[in-house]
């Protein structure tokens, strides 16, 4: 009877354990959707016509912590350039490929860059029967979309991941007097 019990004493407790991490149980602690502390409050700095950019890093930044303020405080996300491209190649069916680069960086309120720029490109094609349907707008427009969500949530998994490379600040060199 005393080996019955302690198999079901070690039954019971793996049966348990694995319930628990079955139903998504884990200890608290920091997540990997947590900002950076330092970046907890950012404002956006974005070049015109990037307005879906800005929506989708707004709702990105606000789900990992980061508290988007126009203070003059705070850390600036920099988008350096956004570059759209589209490319089309005919034959008998039309491929078209299009490509967002986005190269950004992190500064502080007084605007010296705190990360080196780095940047993201995302890609998507699609092909279409000239002759049959066009139906080269809406896949377009679609997949513009899904190519600036992907580039938003790229931006902010590499600041909640931390892994954008600090600004090496070199020393000043000394002079020297004859």
């Amino acid at each position: 009877m005393h080996l019955v019990q302690r198999v079901a004493a070690v039954v019971l407790t793996l049966g348990l354990s694995a319930s628990l991490v079955g139903c998504g149980f884990h200890l608290k602690g920091t997540t990997p959707t947590t900002a950076p502390v330092a970046y907890s409050k950012m404002s956006l700095a974005l070049p015109n016509g990037t307005e879906e950019l800005h929506e989708k890093l707004a709702i990105y930044l606000g789900a990992t912590g980061i508290q988007l303020s126009n203070n003059p405080d705070t850390y600036v996300l920099h988008v350096l350039e956004y570059t759209p491209q589209r490319q089309e190649l005919n034959g008998k069916l039309v491929e078209t490929l299009l490509r967002l680069t986005v190269t950004f960086r992190i500064e502080d309120a007084q605007g010296n860059p705190v990360t080196e720029p780095r940047t993201i490109t995302a890609s998507r094609s699609y092909q279409y029967n000239v002759e049959t349907v066009n139906t080269d707008d809406q896949q377009q427009k679609y997949l513009n979309q899904v190519i600036i969500d992907d580039v938003a949530q790229q931006i902010v998994r590499q600041i909640s991941s931390n892994r954008l490379p600090k600004v090496v600040t070199k020393p000043a060199a000394a002079t020297t007097q004859p």
